[in-house]
Order: C-alpha cells, then sequence, then structure tokens
C-alpha cells in the first residue's frame, strides 16, 4: 500500500468523524426535555411576573386566590374561569413576547417571552 492511500483513508476517516459529530450534535440539540414552568395566582397577581421558556415548553397557571381568575392572551390563548385550585397549561409553539392579563381583574398582567 502507498503512501497516498494512507492520506486518502485519512481524509475519509476525519469527514465520517466529522459527519457523526454533526449528527450526534444535531440529535442531542432536538432531543432536548421541554419543560414546564408554574405560575402562581394569588393576591391579585402571577407569580412570577415575566418567565422566559423554550419554544415546546408548557406554562401552567394555577389561581390560588379564593376568587376567580383568568388568563388571557389576546389571540393566542384563553383560559376558562378557574376557580380557587384550577389550573390552566398552554404550550408555547412559536418564539416571541407572550403579554397576558386577566379578563376578570385587568390590573394583573404577566409576561411570557419564548425563545
Amino acid at each position: 500500500m502507498t503512501l497516498t492511500y494512507f492520506r486518502g483513508l485519512g481524509r475519509h476517516l476525519l469527514l465520517r468523524l466529522a459527519l457523526a459529530a454533526t449528527i450526534s450534535l444535531t440529535l442531542g440539540a432536538h432531543s432536548a426535555q421541554a419543560q414546564e414552568l408554574q405560575v402562581t395566582i394569588d393576591n391579585f397577581t402571577f407569580t412570577p411576573p415575566d418567565l422566559t421558556v423554550k419554544v415546546g415548553d408548557t406554562v401552567t397557571w394555577t389561581n390560588h386566590d379564593d376568587i376567580p381568575h383568568t388568563v388571557v392572551s389576546a389571540g393566542k390563548f384563553r383560559s376558562k374561569t378557574m376557580d380557587t385550585d384550577n389550573s390552566f397549561s398552554f404550550t408555547f409553539t412559536a418564539a416571541g413576547d407572550y403579554k397576558y392579563f386577566c379578563s376578570l381583574h385587568p390590573h394583573m398582567t404577566g409576561m411570557i417571552k419564548v425563545e
């Protein structure tokens, strides 16, 4: 076997290793687990009021007040009226800023930033 043969084999091996590394990194990025995050409603406030999540994450709002509340992001999502200890969940499928409020108490506001 000649030196040229081994040089060609080396390039071929490097290309295969580079391809394997690229596939591994891509699969690792896509297999990241979506998270489930919580926002509590208590004393007429959303806590936390601002939350940053990733595309694919689910946020659940739970009402701990003793009066009803809603969660509304105009044109994006709307919960039913939630009594004490009721919850509403939404999975974010697109990046962007989602301002939301309680339609029964519009001074209650929050923001979900989806990256």
